[in-house]
C-alpha cells in the first residue's frame, strides 16, 4: 500500500499573479492560505486552497509579453509544455516525513531539510531523473 495520500499540491509559474489568482477565486472559490512577498532568493508566492486537500502554489516570474504569447500558444497545442514547476505529494505526518526522508536519503535522493512553509511540513527532493519535487503534511498533523 502506498504511503503517501495522494496529491497535496501543484505549483505553477505566472508573469501575473494578481490576474492569476483573481482567477481562481473567482472561477473555484478559492482561498488564499498563505502569502510571500518577493525576497533576493525566492519568488512572490501564494497558496490557493482548492478543496479537498488541494491546492495551487503559484511562483512570480516576470516575462515579457511576446514569450507569455508564445510560451500559452505552446501549452495549448498537444505535447506542449505548460509552466509548472513541480508537485507536492501528501503524507499523513510529520513522523511519516520524516521516515519518509530518511527513505528517500537512504536511495540515494539529493534531499532539503524538512521546513514549515505556512500550515504545512515541507520536504523537497530530487527523483532519479533530477526533477525536484515535494513531499508534505499538515503541520498539526
Amino acid at each position: 500500500m502506498p504511503i503517501t495520500t495522494g496529491f497535496n499540491h501543484v505549483a505553477t509559474i505566472t508573469a501575473d499573479m494578481d490576474r492569476l489568482i483573481a482567477f481562481y477565486v473567482d472561477a473555484f472559490d478559492a482561498k488564499i492560505t498563505f502569502e510571500m512577498a518577493a525576497r533576493e532568493d525566492h519568488p512572490r508566492m501564494t497558496i490557493l486552497d482548492l478543496g479537498g486537500g488541494a491546492a495551487l502554489n503559484v511562483f512570480e516570474a516576470p516575462g515579457d509579453a511576446e514569450k507569455a504569447e508564445n510560451t500559452a500558444w505552446n501549452r495549448r497545442r498537444p505535447g506542449g509544455r505548460g509552466p509548472i514547476d513541480h508537485y507536492g505529494l501528501a503524507v499523513d505526518s510529520l513522523a511519516t516525513l520524516e521516515a519518509t526522508r530518511d527513505r528517500l536519503r537512504e536511495l540515494g535522493a539529493d534531499t532539503g531539510e524538512i521546513q514549515r512553509l505556512g500550515s504545512e511540513w515541507s520536504l523537497f527532493f530530487r527523483d532519479s531523473d533530477g526533477m525536484e519535487l515535494e513531499v508534505c503534511c499538515p503541520a498539526d498533523a
